[in-house]
């Protein structure tokens, strides 16, 4: 049997969460390992909600935003972009791979790509196999 990871995946909501709406109009294909928290700006994504999700035994975390210009707050994703460079040195000091961390910039428009995100992701993350410290909280 082959290892389902679960993924937290925080999608704004005017790009990425849209595009994962249209993923599933367009009926694109993808393993549904993937729990998405709609919020209003990937700016909006405090680093400590990823490492909370980590330890509480989530195997992988995404944010995904608006591209660079198309941010609905003008700047979110560029503060986005800031702080998720500092995260994943965080991330590693408290003793996770980096690798179970992904940041991606997902239109709206983009409904396939979402899919392959999450697909590819996924299948990252079955490499790394479970988060350590599942069963723990």
């Amino acid at each position: 049997m082959s290892f389902s990871p679960n993924i937290v995946g925080f999608a704004c909501q005017w790009c990425t969460y849209a595009g994962a709406d249209l993923a599933g109009n367009l009926r694109c294909k993808y393993p549904p390992t993937i729990k998405l928290i709609r919020v209003p700006c990937s700016g909006s994504v405090e680093p400590e909600y990823v490492l909370e999700s980590l330890a509480r035994g989530a195997d992988g975390v995404l944010i995904g935003g608006c591209h660079y210009g198309d941010c609905h707050y003008k700047e979110g994703n560029y503060k986005t972009s800031r702080r998720m460079t500092i995260l994943k040195k965080m991330i590693e000091d408290a003793g996770f791979d980096p690798k179970r961390f992904r940041l991606e910039w997902i239109s709206g428009a983009e409904g396939k790509r979402f899919a392959e995100v999450v697909e590819e992701f996924t299948r990252e993350l079955q490499e790394l196999g479970p988060n350590p410290v599942k069963g723990g909280k």
